[in-house]
C-alpha cells in the first residue's frame, strides 16, 4: 500500500509524524514548534486551522492532530470541563449541517472541534478521508465518544478509548484519549504490546513485554531517583519519586523542573531537552529548536502510541460484514 499524504492538524513538534508512520504536512500555529518541526525536515505550513480546510490539500486521505488540552486537563483550569455539555451539543449540530446556537466559549476549548469542522467539509465535498487519528486527554473522551457516533453515520467504521502510553513501549506513565477511524476496513483500539504499570498484573499481561523504564533510554545517567515536578494525590506539596529501573511520571510542559537524585543522594544535573524528548518517545537526536522547549515536548503525542495508532489505521483492510457478504 502506498504512503498515504497525511494533515497534522495542531501538528506540534512532530509526535505523530516522528516515526515516519503518517507522512503528510503539519499546521502548527506556534513559532517555537514550528521552528523545530522545520529542523527535523518535516512539511510545515506555520498558520491557524481555522484559517484553512480540505480544499487546501486535495490529495490528503489521512487527517490527524491533537487539539489543545490545556483547557480540558486537571492541571488547568477548567474551561473546556465545564462547557463539555455546549461542546457536545455544537457537534450535533454541526453534524446535522446547521448552525450552532450562539454560546460564548473560550476560544481554545472550541478548537476540539476543529477536526469535525474538517472531517464534514471533507465528506460535503466528496472526498471524505480515509482515516483519522486523534488524540488528547482523557477528559476529552466524551467528545470522542460523539465524534464516533458521527463517524459512524458518515460512513466509517471508528473507536475511541483511553490508553495508557506505557502499554506502548513509551517510558512514562500516560494517559491519552484516542479516536481512530477509518472507511476501508473495521478498526478497534489497538492491542497493547507492554505490561500497565501497576502491581497485581493478570496472567495474561505478564505475557506482554515489561515497560520501558527511563534507565533503558537514559543509560549515560546511571542509577537515579526522580522526584515529580507535580503534586500527587491533590497535595501539591507531595511529590512522587520513582527509581530509574520504573517508567516516568507524565512528561508535561514542566519537566525541565524534574529533580533527579543519585544513590548516595547528590542532587543530579536536571534533564536536558534531549533527554526529556526520550522520555516522550522521541529520537535522541531531535532538533529541539526556538524557544520553550519543555512545553513543546510536553504537548507531544509520543511517537510509540502515535505509531502504533498508524497502523490501525493503515494495515491491510479487514473487509466490513457489508462487503464481505
Amino acid at each position: 500500500m502506498s504512503h498515504p499524504r497525511t494533515v497534522h492538524l495542531f501538528a506540534g513538534p512532530g509526535g505523530l509524524e516522528a516515526n515516519g508512520a503518517l507522512p503528510g504536512v503539519g499546521i502548527e500555529w506556534d513559532a517555537d514548534a514550528v521552528a523545530t518541526r522545520r529542523a527535523a525536515g518535516l512539511a510545515t505550513i506555520h498558520a491557524d486551522v481555522r484559517n484553512h480546510g480540505p480544499a487546501d490539500f486535495p490529495d490528503a486521505d489521512v487527517l490527524a492532530g491533537g487539539p489543545p488540552c490545556q483547557t480540558f486537563t486537571v492541571a488547568g483550569k477548567g474551561e473546556g470541563r465545564t462547557l463539555l455539555a455546549h461542546l457536545l451539543r455544537r457537534a450535533k449540530f454541526m453534524a446535522a449541517r446547521e448552525v450552532p446556537p450562539d454560546v460564548p466559549f473560550d476560544e481554545r476549548s472550541l478548537l476540539v472541534l476543529e477536526p469535525l469542522r474538517w472531517i464534514l467539509a471533507a465528506a460535503d465535498t466528496g472526498r471524505p478521508y480515509r482515516a483519522i487519528v486523534l488524540e488528547q486527554v482523557p477528559q476529552v473522551l466524551p467528545i470522542w465518544q460523539e465524534y464516533v457516533d458521527i463517524l459512524r453515520a458518515e460512513g466509517y467504521n471508528a473507536a475511541c478509548g483511553v490508553v495508557r502510553a506505557e502499554e506502548y513501549g513509551v517510558p512514562q506513565t500516560r494517559r491519552r484519549a484516542v479516536l481512530v477511524a477509518r472507511r476501508d476496513g473495521l478498526i478497534g483500539i489497538p492491542r497493547t504490546t507492554h505490561r500497565p504499570w501497576r502491581k497485581n498484573l493478570s496472567e495474561i499481561e505478564l505475557h506482554l513485554l515489561p515497560v520501558v523504564t527511563m534507565g533503558e533510554v537514559l543509560q549515560d545517567r546511571g542509577p537515579f531517583t526522580a522526584v515529580s515536578n507535580y503534586g500527587t494525590g491533590g497535595d501539591p506539596k507531595k511529590r512522587g519519586r520513582r527509581t530509574s529501573a520504573e517508567p516516568a511520571f507524565t512528561v508535561t510542559g514542566k519537566i525541565s523542573r524534574l529533580r533527579l537524585i543519585a544513590p548516595d543522594g547528590t542532587e543530579l544535573p536536571r534533564l536536558s531537552h534531549a533527554e526529556a524528548g526520550q522520555l516522550q518517545g522521541f529520537p535522541a537526536d531531535w532538533p529541539w529548536s526556538a524557544s520553550d522547549i519543555p512545553q513543546q515536548i510536553g504537548n507531544a503525542c509520543p511517537p510509540p502510541l502515535a505509531a502504533v495508532l498508524a497502523h490501525a489505521v493503515n494495515a491491510t483492510p479487514i473487509r466490513t460484514l457489508e462487503t464481505a457478504a
